[in-house]
């Protein structure tokens, strides 16, 4: 069977995923005698689409579930999709703007309403756009978090909590998006670097004698001051804690305190300390008892509490409150200053710390256990360094806030009654009141935080709290893949979950991968204008160029670095492996599988013993790879075996045999040759899934499918690398880099490739000598030699030296450039070259000697410097000498 003259991936990716889904590859079973491998799929959001962090997370997760797959696992990757309470919202309520009407004038069982429709029009875009990646998810389990089933755990949990006193509602600090009129997580809060002011103001005692000059970003929030701070050590103040204070612009007089919080060297050494708009003096105004004055309503606008500046929003207070500050004397001083201010993550508008009504979860008691757990080993982070992060997250946890001021996500469920107060929490919605039997019942407006339902994942997707088959095969799951950035939003609350729920871990191993850079290492984005979208690259390269590109830079934990460059380079990969297969198939057009199924290692050429070998090595570097979740190196030990052993060698090594006349020859090395692609085309799947599969498809020796054929072990390929001999393969290796030096010499002198050219090889060691004497016909081939002399080096004058060493082998290859080069032209050159590399080394040595440089730049940055030093020196020397010898 052969193979079109070019690979397109648009031909081939749709219809190759159409059919894995239609033969059932990707379904899990939930009673299986397979060993059981799960892999949850961190819920995207309904509203987004794919992009690049997406790509990486899940190219990631595919391989690791191919993988496992073809090891004989029952493997499932159970994917969903998240309701995104804030973000859904958002844009549904855009949409009915366009249509003047808001969600208030619909009310909320209409709005609602509209959002499930819009959900069910738009909310499966990402899951098509994941199934362009390649994603092998089990689809028929694909769950939503507002899904029934889901509902039904979340209210269980919600109830179970709060009768064991764990949730609980009261008045705390928490993120306000004024423009929604809703809390937010601190992962809804961006924050950004503005160029702002800092108002230094005069504090007044109210003895009338001195004051103390505060300093504040916020100056309407002194509306809300309830004390001064100083250092219990600062000795300009000690004798002065415990006065009173005059408020400037208000009636009421505040005391200055003493806590450790304040830094005494940063400004006066004295701050404002304002507990229910800022999180710092909430935590002061906790310890020492202090008012909490909300200044606040909900819309943003000032309320009565802010005296004659009720009504005003935020910014328009601020210039009314400075204003009248510089009137009535008290501003000393305003000075520009940059500072980072959170700002909604949806609407865009400046988050205010907000004392508000809301039901929170007690979470040390549950933090204890998820600390454990990860202490002792049960759980491991990779890489391990993420460890203390997560332990000093949970060490420093504060309650969490559940609930949201939002239409759109799991309503509380919890009823007060109108007539006795009564406040019910129930799984089931109540008929009447619990205490008075009133039907007078009315639900909570709030719905819970999106993370709370996430929290669930790994085990209400499975079927909780029916403790069904797939709960007891595939919980707990193996590996969780994610970002560093939600450890604490997601990945310690499923633990704290998991543990207080399930009674064990919901994952075994959380691999943690770094974030997807350009080209020059800086953090993609709309506003750099840098950022990629993989539909695109899809679109142009295929997945598989995508894939590749992604997991063969993925180092543990490393941030990484996209170009295009790169991705051309996977391109080029594939259009490799294209080109090899179509050229081996051609080859194999008269073998007969059956005929040749036994093979004997006297009936094995050289070369067929070196590339079995090689195969033998490039599959125990990828299982160790993978078993170690070292995707680059995996991906890199497949890309180096495909590239520069099987396609670059081993395919001219056995064209003479192919095209030559000794049958017996030829049907052996087709069956190497056979034998070879089906395992390489079986180890590239978990990487690039799209062409392993159609070339596969395309192989006389073949399974039903490359997806569910074996993945190739050193164990399960025993009988069939034992044909490899490693003192052959040592043998074919030192001719290869005795070709590749004689190649080397050709482009680097200029000299055409047909030109026939004379060749010494000086080899000083008796092995060596039979080696290469053994193989001289090979190496003349392969080079395009007129004559090989191996023996004394002669005179050098004039000659090319390349000197190659290979375990205790050394050789030098002589090749005389006489006649073949113009050696004033090449003279010329090679000072110009030397030149240039002399002025490189000397600006690298001024870096590398700067202390400031090697104290500052990242230690990864200074290893690459110090080894490009080392090279362009080996570089010089060798150009120098080359000079020395064309004179």
């Amino acid at each position: 069977m052969s193979l079109p003259d070019r690979y397109n991936p648009q031909e081939v990716e749709q219809k190759t995923y159409q059919w894995w889904e239609e033969q059932g590859y990707f379904k899990a079973e939930d009673v299986s005698t397979k060993p059981p491998f799960c892999i949850i799929l961190p819920p995207p959001n309904v509203t987004g689409s794919l992009h690049l962090g997406h790509a990486l997370d899940q190219s990631i997760q595919d391989c690791l579930t191919r993988w496992k797959r073809m090891h004989g696992y029952n493997a499932l990757w159970l994917p969903g999709t998240d309701h995104a309470g804030i973000a859904t919202q958002s844009v549904v309520e855009k949409q009915l703007a366009k249509e003047k009407l808001s969600r208030k004038e619909m009310g909320r069982e209409a709005f609602v309403k509209r959002v499930w429709q819009w959900k069910e029009q738009y909310g499966g875009r990402i899951v098509e756009q994941m199934k362009r990646l390649g994603s092998s998810c089990d689809w028929d389990r694909h769950t939503f978090t507002l899904d029934s089933e889901v509902s039904k755990a979340v209210r269980k949990v919600f109830v179970n909590l709060y009768n064991e006193g764990l949730i609980y509602k009261g008045t705390r600090l928490i993120n306000w998006s004024p423009k929604l009129e809703s809390a937010l997580s601190d992962l809804e809060v961006d924050h950004e670097v503005v160029n702002g002011h800092l108002w230094h103001i005069r504090y007044p005692f109210s003895s009338g004698e001195g004051d103390v000059v505060v300093a504040t970003t916020r100056p309407e929030t002194m509306l809300g001051d309830s004390a001064v701070a100083v250092n219990p050590n600062d000795e300009r103040y000690t004798h002065l804690i415990g006065k009173k204070i005059k408020l400037p612009l208000t009636n009421r007089e505040i005391e200055l305190i003493a806590d450790d919080y304040v830094d005494k060297e940063f400004g006066s050494g004295a701050v404002k300390i304002t507990p229910a708009h800022d999180f710092n003096d909430y935590n002061v105004g906790q310890r020492h008892n202090l008012e909490l004055i909300n200044i606040l309503n909900k819309n943003g606008t000032l309320n009565e509490a802010a005296g004659t500046y009720q009504g005003l929003k935020v910014q328009e207070a601020r210039k009314q409150v400075v204003a009248d500050l510089e009137k009535q004397g008290f501003l000393v001083k305003v000075e520009a200053h940059k500072h980072s201010v959170g700002h909604c993550s949806r609407s865009h508008c400046i988050v205010e710390p907000f004392l508000s009504d809301q039901w929170f979860v007690k979470t040390s008691e549950l933090a204890t256990p998820a600390r454990h757990v990860v202490e002792n080993g049960t759980t491991e982070f990779i890489p391990e360094s993420w460890t203390k992060t997560y332990l000093h997250w949970l060490g420093i946890i504060q309650d969490w806030c559940i609930s949201r001021q939002l239409w759109w996500g799991h309503r509380i469920p919890a009823w007060t009654c109108s007539d006795c107060g009564q406040l019910i929490v129930s799984e089931q919605d109540p008929k009447s009141c619990i205490k008075c039997e009133s039907k007078n019942i009315i639900q909570e407006e709030d719905v819970l935080d999106t993370w709370f339902s996430s929290a669930l994942w790994p085990f209400s997707t499975l079927g909780w709290p029916q403790e069904t088959e797939a709960l007891k095969t595939f919980y707990p799951t193996d590996v969780l893949v994610t970002g560093h950035d939600i450890i604490f939003f997601w990945v310690a609350r499923m633990m704290m979950a998991g543990l207080k729920f399930k009674k064990d871990v919901p994952f075994r191993t959380i691999y943690i991968h770094g974030l997807i850079r350009d080209a020059k290492g800086q953090k993609m984005s709309k506003s750099l204008n840098n950022s990629v979208d993989p539909l695109e690259i899809i679109d142009k390269q295929g997945a598989d160029a995508l894939r590749f590109t992604l997991l063969s830079q993925l180092a543990s934990g490393k941030d990484l670095k996209f170009s295009e460059q790169r991705l051309e380079g996977c391109r080029n990969f594939m259009n490799k492996i294209w080109n090899a297969a179509r050229f081996s198939l051609t080859a194999l057009e008269n073998f007969d599988p059956v005929k040749n199924q036994k093979i004997q290692a006297k009936d094995l050429s050289d070369a067929d013993k070196w590339i079995i070998y090689k195969m033998s090595k490039c599959i125990e570097d990828v299982d160790a790879a993978l078993n170690n979740y070292r995707f680059s190196d995996a991906a890199n030990a497949v890309y180096t075996f495909a590239w520069h052993e099987f396609c670059d060698w081993y395919l001219e090594f056995i064209k003479p045999v192919i095209y030559g006349e000794d049958n017996a020859e030829k049907a052996a090395t087709q069956k190497v040759l056979a034998e070879t692609l089906n395992r390489l085309m079986r180890l590239l799947h978990p990487f690039i899934p799209f062409i392993s599969e159609e070339i596969y498809q395309k192989l006389p020796i073949k399974g039903e499918a490359c997806i569910v054929d074996s993945y190739p072990t050193l164990k399960n390929d025993k009988e069939w690398l034992s044909l490899g001999v490693e003192n052959i393969a040592f043998e074919v290796d030192l001719v290869r880099e005795v070709i590749t030096a004689v190649r080397n010499i050709r482009g680097e002198n200029r000299i055409k490739p047909g030109e026939k050219i004379t060749v010494r090889l000086v080899v000083k060691d008796d092995d060596g000598q039979k080696i290469l004497s053994a193989n001289k016909v090979a190496i003349m081939t392969l080079s395009r030699l007129e004559s090989c002399e191996i023996g004394e080096a002669g005179s050098l004058s004039k000659c090319a030296v390349t000197p190659i060493k290979l375990r205790n082998i050394e050789v030098e290859v002589i090749v005389p450039l006489e006649g073949l080069v113009d050696f004033d032209e090449e003279i010329n050159r090679l000072n110009k070259t030397i030149e240039k590399t002399q002025k490189e080394i000397s600006t690298l040595s001024n870096r590398l000697e700067n202390k400031n440089f090697v104290e500052n730049a990242p230690a990864e940055v200074v290893e690459q410097g110090r080894q490009q030093l080392t090279d362009l020196n080996t570089k010089l020397q060798s150009m120098i000498q080359s000079l020395t010898r064309l004179k």
